[in-house]
């Protein structure tokens, strides 16, 4: 049995601390061989060098894309009909603004205690007192003029005074248009998103950015949550899930106003559509907080204002989700609501009261965990899906 001698175990370790790899191995005892049997042949008969890669950075900051990361780049589902698919998942969850009402409304008589039935159903859907008085009282007179009974007809009645409810003259449109500065500059689209923690606010700014995506927009992301360290990984994850680059600082902790100034400056200086910045998940009652949040709106206007500021609500905190709305509101200057977590366990009357309270239309809403489950708000749709 042939044994390996010493000094090519020795050499092989050698080569192998050195990164030559097991290639360099081989190499360098075919030449050991070769010099032995043939003396100087070795010099002329030189093997060919091999190749050894160099090593790549792992580094965050230095990592370059990687062909597996772009083939892997997902195309969103487009914007159109999404909501369709949204209402019948809306019209499954059971709302409670809609079957019950539809019932007590289809009865052949209706008493007070139905009333009181139906008032205290929209009361619990987060409608609000003022609107529930409101639509209370345009039932009320419809049936007693019109002596609705069938239920087709009660159907389209209590539809009609929904839609009313939620006005849909409000304009809903998302500002995404960038816009040119009197000396020619490219100034994108600056879309601020606020909230408290817990809504889904990081989750939303990349559902957002797919849908942006597949409406055409080329979009960069901001990463002004630094106070909770995943948030930024996790934004820059889906950002890259849609081939979508994230400016983000580089350590914990850092000044939020600073990353969302960078990323409305990379927005200008590459020629951007729209720019998303996320904001940390603050507590309204805490001065010190909101006060930050609006020194992200003064210096990230010094490159160009945000176009939009949406507040992110959880549509299941009710009442204190509109306490949220607004203390944001007379910080941020919302323009815009994205309503989340629509799904059975909602009352969704809180759009109602929100957009009453605020004069901001609900212009996004979500219903369920995918990634595209994130769409325009359409108030007929809306209803068509709680009514079933």
């Amino acid at each position: 049995m042939n044994e390996l001698p010493w000094i090519e175990i020795i050499s092989a370790v050698v080569v192998l601390a050195g990164g030559g790899g097991i290639a360099g191995v081989l190499v360098a005892r075919r030449r050991r061989r070769t010099q032995d049997q043939g003396g100087g042949r070795a010099t002329a008969e030189r093997e060919p060098e091999v190749a050894v890669e160099p090593e790549v950075s792992t580094s965050p900051t230095r990592e370059a894309p990687s062909p597996t990361r772009e083939a892997s780049v997902e195309t969103p589902a487009p914007t159109a009909g999404r909501l369709v698919r949204l209402r019948d998942r809306l019209a499954r969850s059971g709302s409670p603004l809609g079957a019950r009402l539809l019932s007590v409304l289809s009865r052949d008589s209706l008493t007070e205690d139905d009333w009181d039935e139906i008032e205290e159903e929209l009361l619990l859907a987060d409608v609000g007192a003022g609107p529930t008085t409101e639509l209370l009282e345009a039932l009320r007179t419809k049936v007693r003029v019109l002596g609705v009974r069938e239920p087709a007809a009660v159907r389209d009645l209590l539809r009609s005074e929904l839609v009313a409810l939620l006005d849909p003259a409000l304009d809903r449109t998302l500002r995404t248009e960038p816009t040119t500065a009197a000396d020619g500059t490219h100034l994108p689209a600056v879309t601020l998103v606020v909230g408290v923690n817990g809504t889904g606010k990081t989750t939303t700014v990349g559902k957002l950015a797919r849908v942006l995506v597949a409406d055409g927009r080329s979009v960069v992301l901001g990463a002004a949550d630094t106070f909770r360290a995943a948030a930024a990984d996790q934004l820059t994850t889906w950002g890259d899930r849609v081939g979508v680059p994230t400016v983000r600082s580089d350590r914990e902790g850092a000044d939020p106003a600073s990353v969302a100034f960078e990323a409305v400056a990379r927005g200008r200086d590459e020629k951007i559509d729209v720019v998303l910045v996320d904001t940390a998940g603050r507590l309204q009652n805490k001065a010190g907080l909101m006060d930050e949040l609006g020194k992200i709106v003064r210096v990230s206007s010094k490159v160009a204002a945000p176009s939009e500021v949406l507040l992110v609500l959880d549509a299941t905190t009710g009442q204190n989700g509109l306490s949220q709305a607004r203390v944001f509101a007379e910080v941020a200057g919302v323009t815009g609501i994205v309503l989340t977590k629509l799904d059975g366990t909602a009352k969704g009357g809180i759009v109602v009261q929100v957009q009453r309270e605020l004069g901001v239309p609900v212009k996004l809403i979500g219903l369920g965990e995918g990634p595209d489950d994130l769409a325009p708000f359409d108030v007929e749709e809306f209803v068509d899906g709680i009514l079933g």
